[in-house]
């Protein structure tokens, strides 16, 4: 299951992103973490140190070789060179499987240990010096989004995202990527205006949104929350000494967090899986091609040289049992 945590800067959307991959890898589930947010924090709110984070592979820094890897046999990409972050996968092209090695996770993920479990966490990559002032943070999320295009993925494995905040995900397609957004809201005016941006946006797009309430002190807030989002509203979470040791750099055994706490990360597993149902391979890549004519058109025709609509293969669709080049 492709899964996204969305919300705006502050809410808490890492920390509970990071909560719910602990609890999956507590259950034995195969996961990839991603953190697409340009600010990186995915990394220490899974156990790693400041070196360990920062020591982490840039998948924008590695996107030839993805591109490469990704292209494989396909015959309506003449290179890696014409390749964009829309780019659609077609006969011939490498698909990416959770639970499989290959050379785009040897370069780009690596294993964190969450109290015995493993999960592999990938990782954007922040601006670096060359970046400052000239660069746009979607040029390095496009790394992510050419993966998720390629990846298949099964019901019993994960892949969460940890996206950029507020409602710039929509700067491109990979909203559409997911099988439900989690949104977490503070119980705050400025808490439930990237709900409203974010509904209104994805409204045409078929999106599962479902939002997660954060710091929830009590019945007025939840009252709040429920007159504001109604029935999208999935679960809250309020205080937790857990989180608060975890934010000092001294986590103790996630099988210490407060049962209620607990049992909010299962409501959000449960809601997960319940999605697998409703995956409708034909419109997941209509919407790919959707938002790859558009960059074609935008600037990708005039940065290649090509015409990209000539990537798209019209009898190719995504799902598990699309089958990857040899």
């Amino acid at each position: 299951m492709k899964i996204a945590f969305v919300g705006k800067g502050g809410s808490g959307k890492t920390t509970l992103s990071s909560l719910f991959i602990r609890h999956l890898a507590a259950t034995g589930a195969p996961v990839i973490a991603v953190d697409a947010d340009i600010n990186q924090h995915l990394g220490p709110a899974l156990g790693l140190d400041e070196a360990e984070a920062a020591a982490l592979p840039a998948l924008g820094e590695r996107l030839p070789l993805i591109k490469e890897y990704l292209r494989g046999t396909n015959p309506r990409i003449a290179s890696a060179a014409e390749m964009i972050k829309t780019t659609p996968p077609g006969e011939g092209s490498r698909l990416l499987r959770v639970r499989e090695d290959n050379p785009v996770y040897d370069a780009c993920a690596r294993p964190v240990e969450l109290d015995g479990d493993v999960v592999r966490l990938m990782v954007t990559g922040p601006f670096t010096d060359a970046d400052l002032g000239v660069a746009c943070y979607h040029s390095k999320t496009g790394a992510v989004e050419l993966c998720l295009n390629h990846l298949v993925d099964g019901q019993g494995e994960y892949v969460v995202v940890d996206m950029t905040a507020g409602s710039d995900s929509f700067a491109s397609g990979m909203f559409t990527r997911f099988d439900i957004t989690f949104l977490v809201a503070e119980p705050t005016r400025k808490g439930v205006s990237v709900y409203r941006q974010y509904k209104e946006y994805a409204r045409d797009f078929g999106v599962v949104l479902k939002v997660v309430g954060n710091k929830v002190q009590g019945q007025d807030d939840l009252d709040f929350l429920r007159a504001e989002v109604g029935d999208d509203l999935l679960v809250t979470f309020g205080h937790s000494d857990w989180v608060r040791a975890l934010e000092k750099g001294r986590p103790p055994r996630f099988a210490l967090l407060e049962d209620v706490n607990r049992r909010a990360l299962h409501r959000l597993r449960t809601a997960a899986d319940a999605t697998h149902e409703l995956r409708d391979g034909q419109r997941y890549t209509q919407q790919m091609v959707h938002f790859h004519l558009k960059n074609a058109q935008a600037w990708g025709n005039e940065r290649t040289g090509a015409d990209l609509a000539a990537q798209i293969d019209p009898s190719f669709v995504l799902g598990e049992s699309a089958v990857a080049a040899v």
